[in-house]
């Protein structure tokens, strides 16, 4: 019997004008999956991200939460659903330390002061839950390297205990060591039952972690692969449209030269 997927979309569309940013999108992503985000400059990924994330509502089309219908129209919405997202710039506080950061804007309080000790505990017990690699809780993060700050913001992104993480470009700037703890990270989540969203350009990670890959090409579904079964030949054809190129060469062909 299929898994109800967490999050599905269906027909979703986007447009900024004369763009037409996204057209009759569909997507699933399911708890314990990380799915793969990928397409060329302007293939709508960031897009659509904004519509789950509630930043960029969608013109239209049906999004389904637990196969419920739902509207997301702002980022409190996404919220409340337990969509949770981590933006490439993370929009963090070098001068903060790492508790500073975790809680910023939703600092706990006791009797009108803030409650350090409790905020500090929580943080430890995340920090050891996820095996993330930080020297010290109270070390400013502008002391941490570049992967320590991504495992900041994504335990950031967790506190409020989401079902859905979206993960924008979130090795774009590492090493190799620093990506491969974040990669770590990120198949610890899907082991907690997390449903990811990855959006990636680098098809090692994503061979690393993702369940399936979904290809976005000028706004539109280009294809839905398994990682297991598909080579990254297929993959990189589908983003760059040398499929679709190829199938449409021979179309003009005889039937009879047709491989």
């Amino acid at each position: 019997m299929p898994v109800q997927p967490l999050l599905a979309m269906r027909g979703v569309s986007k447009r900024f004008a004369a763009v037409q940013a996204l057209l009759d999108v569909e997507l699933e992503i399911r708890a314990g999956e990380v799915v793969a985000l990928v397409g060329d400059n302007a293939a709508g990924k960031s897009t659509l991200v904004k519509v789950i994330s509630g930043v960029g509502p969608a013109d239209k089309g049906i999004i389904e939460w637990q196969g419920r219908a739902i509207q997301i129209k702002r980022p409190q919405d996404a919220q409340v659903l337990g969509i949770a997202t981590v933006y490439q710039d993370l929009a963090m506080c070098d001068n903060l330390d790492v508790v500073g950061n975790l809680f910023l804007g939703q600092e706990i309080h006791r009797r009108g002061i803030l409650d350090e000790v409790e905020m500090e505990r929580r943080t430890r017990d995340l920090v050891h839950t996820l095996s993330i690699r930080i020297p010290d809780v109270r070390a400013p993060l502008a002391s941490l390297s570049g992967g320590q700050r991504q495992a900041v913001a994504i335990t950031r992104s967790l506190l409020g205990t989401p079902r859905l993480l979206l993960l924008d470009e979130p090795t774009a700037s590492l090493g190799i060591e620093q990506t491969n703890q974040l990669l770590d990270l990120i198949e610890a989540l899907r082991d907690r039952g997390l449903g990811v969203l990855l959006i990636s350009h680098n098809m090692g990670d994503i061979k690393a972690v993702a369940d399936r890959i979904a290809v976005l090409r000028l706004g539109r579904n280009n294809g839905v692969f398994d990682v297991n079964t598909t080579s990254q030949e297929q993959i990189i054809s589908s983003i760059t449209g040398a499929a679709d190129n190829a199938v449409a060469h021979r179309r003009t062909l005889p039937e009879e030269t047709w491989p």
